[in-house]
């Protein structure tokens, strides 16, 4: 959107499979792409040999000590961040009640009529909803499981070490990527899968795929902070380790399992690199529709769809925070000295 003619390998494979319908040109620029991702991935993959766990029974959460000056700074540097995001996105705002920017800037809420701008209307929108809802729900229960067994897990030692490999993979490769990779793979008639191509379930999917790596990083984050002393206790007085996932691991792991589910549904909600080749007319979401009516020329509509993508993403954050606030008592008191 911002670019203009300054190329980039991202937008270059957008240019070669959309405007020019060249799959293997973009393909092309995929494996391109992939390299820096790659060595970014083994960089990583040496840092994290290094990390180790020290938590065990003992452990409290480490609390500072109150700084005034310290804290000042800190208030000071966060609130110049805060404020040149909010002007950033007040400037969104602003430009979708702009009657046709930046000619004729007297402020109306017609840019918000999308039955008028678009064929798709509101669809985008709820379509939206709907993968943001379906990739947290699913995305959290399979990342947290996948995650749970490669880390608490005893038995099948190569099968673990696999899927852990497996599951950072997903970081390396770029959305473009991602999504070319589907459309070659799903779109070939003779694959038995090809039947949920175009679907909704297709785009729920990609985009846990997607973003997999970093939640599936938070939650081994989380299972690390368990000690093992735990399992052996409740080994010695022979509790049932379905038990112990629900009584206790899920308990201690409760905000990130929250900030997992929060953190896939506000990117399913904006994410437009991968699901941009994979969409049909009826799951368009309204990432793309932004993209779509700003290629159009219809930037304030555009800024509008963005503005409503930006309040459910909001409004998401806000519904986690309560969430959390409501069961931080409960579950969360072992962290207070």
């Amino acid at each position: 959107v911002i670019g203009g003619s300054y190329n980039v390998l991202s937008t270059d494979i957008f240019k070669q499979v959309v405007g020019q319908q060249n799959f293997s040109m973009g393909a092309v620029t995929s494996i391109l792409l992939l390299l820096p991702a790659l060595l970014a991935f083994t960089v990583d993959r040496w840092v994290q040999k290094k990390q180790k766990s020290l938590f065990d029974t003992r452990s409290v959460a480490y609390q500072p000590e109150p700084s005034s000056l310290r804290d000042g700074l800190c208030f000071l540097y966060c609130t110049i961040i805060s404020a040149a995001v909010v002007i950033v996105l007040g400037m969104a705002i602003y430009g979708s009640m702009v009657t046709f920017w930046p000619w004729n800037k007297a402020l109306t809420l017609n840019n918000y009529n999308f039955a008028e701008m678009s064929t798709y209307g509101w669809a985008p929108f709820f379509n939206s909803l709907t993968l943001g809802a379906w990739t947290a729900i699913i995305g959290t229960v399979l990342i947290f499981l996948g995650a749970y067994c490669i880390e608490k897990g005893r038995a099948f030692g190569p099968v673990r070490q696999a899927m852990q490999m497996l599951s950072v993979v997903p970081m390396a490769v770029p959305g473009m990527v991602l999504g070319l990779g589907y459309i070659f793979y799903f779109n070939d008639l003779s694959n038995p899968l090809n039947f949920l191509y175009g679907t909704m379930a297709f785009l729920v999917i990609n985009t846990v795929v997607h973003y997999y790596t970093v939640g599936h990083m938070t939650a081994l984050t989380a299972l690390k902070q368990l000690p093992s002393e735990i399992e052996a206790t409740a080994a010695s007085v022979n509790l049932p380790q379905y038990k112990l996932f629900f009584k206790v691991t899920v308990s201690v792991c409760l905000p990130a399992i929250l900030d997992l589910a929060t953190y896939l549904f506000i990117n399913a909600l904006t994410t437009t690199s991968a699901v941009v080749f994979l969409y049909s007319t009826n799951t368009i979401p309204a990432s793309v529709s932004v993209l779509n009516m700003d290629d159009a020329g219809q930037t304030g509509a555009a800024a509008a769809m963005a503005v409503m993508i930006m309040i459910s993403a909001a409004s998401a954050k806000l519904i986690h925070m309560l969430i959390n606030k409501l069961f931080e008592k409960r579950t969360q008191a072992w962290r207070k000295r």
